[in-house]
C-alpha cells in the first residue's frame, strides 16, 4: 500500500495541515517541526499525490515560461534563476521557446493553458495584441523586458538603457571616439532600449553624427561577422560595444585572429555579464545584468500575482538595475559602478 499524508502526520507526531505546509514550503511551522515532518516523509518514501492536491487547490503547482530562445549562457542562467525560486515554493518548471517566431510563440502560449498556473513571457512578439488573442484574462502572467504597457499584467525590466547610456559614457570618458554598436535582432526589446542608451550618450557627449550600427542577432557568429566588418571600416573604430556578451566575445575573436589588439587598438566591450566573460583573454568589459537573481524576482512576483484575490491590479512595473563592469578589455581600471 502507498503512504499517505495522514502515515507521515502520525508517524511524525503532528496534524495532516502541518505536514501539507512543511512539505509545500508555505510556513506556519517551525523549522525544528518541518525538519522532522521532512525526514519521517523521506523515511516513508511519501510521494505527495500531485492530482489529488490539483482537484483540491485548483491549482496544477506548475509554472510556464516562455522565452525567446533556450541557446546560451543568458537563458541558462535565466532559467536556472526561475527554478530555484520555483523549487523553494514546491513549484514546478514549464518551459517553451519561440524560437523567433511569431506562430511558435502563440502555439506554446496555447499549449501551456490549463498546465500551469502563472506565466512568465519574455517574447519579441508579445505586444498588446498577441498577448489578448493568445491569453486568457484570468491567468496570472508577469511579462520580462517587454515593451508592453499592459493594465492586465504586472512586468519586470531590466535597465537596458541605463546600462548602456553609462557603458558608452565610460568609453568616451576613456579618449574613444569612434565607438561601433553591435545590435541584436531588431524587434528585441532589450536590442531597442540598449541601442537608444548608445544613442544618447553619444548625443549628450556632441558625438551623435559618428554612431555606427552593425548587425548581430546575439551570437557568437554574429559578433566575429560584425568584428570584421569594424575592421574594414575607414578610419577604423577605437571602440566597438556589442549588445550581449555572446557577439563582444566572438568580435574580440575576430580582432585576435586579425593581430588586432584589445584594448590598445581598439576596446570591445558587452551586455550582460555571462559566467564566460572574466574568463576570456582579455578579460570582458560588460554590463552586468544578475540574470539569475532576474529569474527569481520575476517568479516572486508571479506567485503574488497568482496568490492576489481576483480583482486586485497586477504590481507595477519594477526595474532592475545594472552594474558597470570594468576589465581589462576596455582599458579602464574603474571600479564596479552600480546603476538603480
Amino acid at each position: 500500500m502507498s503512504v499517505t499524508i495522514k502515515d507521515v502526520a502520525r508517524m511524525a507526531n503532528v496534524s495532516v495541515a502541518s505536514v501539507s505546509r512543511a512539505l509545500n514550503g508555505h510556513g506556519g511551522v517551525t523549522a525544528e517541526t518541518q525538519k522532522r515532518i521532512r525526514e519521517v516523509a523521506a523515511r516513508l518514501r511519501y510521494v505527495p499525490h500531485s492530482a489529488a492536491r490539483s482537484l483540491i487547490t485548483r491549482r496544477t503547482q506548475t509554472i510556464g515560461a516562455l522565452l525567446p530562445d533556450l541557446h546560451g549562457a543568458f537563458f541558462s542562467e535565466l532559467i536556472r534563476g526561475i527554478d530555484l525560486a520555483a523549487r523553494k515554493r514546491g513549484l514546478y518548471l514549464l518551459v517553451s521557446s519561440s524560437h523567433g517566431d511569431a506562430t511558435e510563440a502563440a502555439v506554446a502560449l496555447r499549449a501551456m493553458q490549463g498546465r500551469v498556473d502563472g506565466l512568465l513571457v519574455m517574447s519579441p512578439h508579445a505586444d498588446s495584441a498577441f498577448l489578448d488573442d493568445n491569453l486568457p484574462i484570468v491567468l496570472p502572467t508577469v511579462l520580462i523586458n517587454s515593451h508592453v504597457r499592459s493594465e492586465r499584467h504586472a512586468a519586470l525590466d531590466v535597465d537596458d538603457h541605463g546600462g548602456a547610456f553609462a557603458m558608452v559614457e565610460h568609453l568616451i570618458g576613456l579618449g574613444r571616439q569612434r565607438i561601433v554598436f553591435i545590435a541584436g535582432p531588431k524587434v528585441n526589446h532589450d536590442v531597442q532600449e540598449r541601442e537608444r542608451g548608445y544613442r544618447d550618450a553619444l548625443g549628450r557627449a556632441g558625438l551623435a553624427d559618428t554612431a555606427t550600427i552593425l548587425s548581430g542577432d546575439f551570437t557568437e557568429e554574429s559578433g566575429y561577422r560584425a568584428g570584421r566588418e569594424a575592421l574594414a571600416m575607414q578610419p577604423r573604430p577605437d571602440a566597438i560595444f556589442a549588445a550581449n556578451d555572446m557577439m563582444a566575445i566572438g568580435c574580440l575573436s575576430a580582432l585576435a585572429e586579425a593581430g588586432v589588439r584589445a584594448p590598445e587598438d581598439i576596446a570591445v566591450t558587452g551586455f550582460d555579464d555571462i559566467p564566460m566573460a572574466r574568463y576570456v583573454t582579455p578579460a570582458l568589459s560588460t554590463v552586468r545584468v544578475r540574470i539569475a537573481e532576474l529569474g527569481e524576482a520575476a517568479l516572486e512576483v508571479l506567485v503574488r500575482a497568482i496568490e492576489a484575490p481576483d480583482d486586485a491590479p497586477p504590481e507595477p512595473r519594477a526595474v532592475v538595475g545594472t552594474e558597470l563592469v570594468v576589465r581589462a578589455s576596455c582599458g579602464g581600471n574603474e571600479p564596479i559602478r552600480r546603476r538603480d
